[in-house]
């Protein structure tokens, strides 16, 4: 037994409709490993008990795992909105998510969520960053804005895969992108933050001016 197999086994279940909707979306999409998985699918439902939001953002659908882990631990009456910016992606992912147990606490958007979520008005307790790297500082000072006092930011893939050290990969834009905003944030007087090693590094930010 590996040490993942290990910590999988000693984890909450995976339910077997995410079980299903990681299978497809390894089966019949490109970049399969995208899909959040297991362990952290049950750490974003863990975050969400903890945090308590009535509003969560979400930026990066892609096939709606995050997402639908995220919305079973919401509250009554919690809501998250979650953007996709490739409407190739809409056939696949939209399906999922209506068919899921949680479908009443999401809502499904094409499009930029630098250029749409402001139009929500709607102030956001917690948010989750995993779309593309290449913006992620711009990303991240749009979301800050909507933050609520005390909210938190998730940022997915802040050690990505760990290029962030390689320097064979030191003039990719997506590695470019990581760094600026890692840089950026560790620098932020507003936020206090922790990268956690898992997957490809999920950073936990939370705005401290409460």
């Amino acid at each position: 037994m590996t040490l993942d197999e290990y910590i999988l086994q000693h984890t909450e279940p995976e339910p077997d409709y995410l079980y299903q909707l990681w299978r497809a979306t390894n089966i019949h999409t490109i970049h399969g490993r995208m899909a959040s998985g297991h362990l952290q699918g049950r750490l974003l439902k863990m975050l969400v008990r903890m945090i308590r939001p009535k509003n969560i953002l979400e930026i990066g659908t892609f096939s709606g795992y995050s997402a639908i882990s995220m919305a079973e631990g919401l509250n009554e009456g919690g809501k998250l909105y979650t953007f996709e910016i490739n409407d190739e992606m809409e056939d696949f992912t939209r399906p999922w998510i209506e068919g899921s147990p949680v479908a009443d606490k999401i809502e499904f958007i094409i499009g930029d969520a630098l250029e749409e979520a402001p139009k929500l008005g709607i102030a956001f307790d917690l948010a989750f960053m995993d779309g593309d790297k290449r913006t992620y500082r711009d990303c991240y000072e749009m979301v800050m804005k909507l933050m609520k006092p005390g909210g938190f930011i998730l940022a997915d893939n802040t050690l990505w895969d760990g290029h962030v050290v390689d320097h064979a990969y030191d003039k990719d834009r997506q590695t470019q992108g990581i760094e600026t905003f890692n840089d950026y944030i560790a620098r932020d007087p507003r936020v206090e933050q922790v990268i956690l090693p898992l997957r490809d590094g999920l950073t936990l930010i939370r705005r401290i001016d409460d």
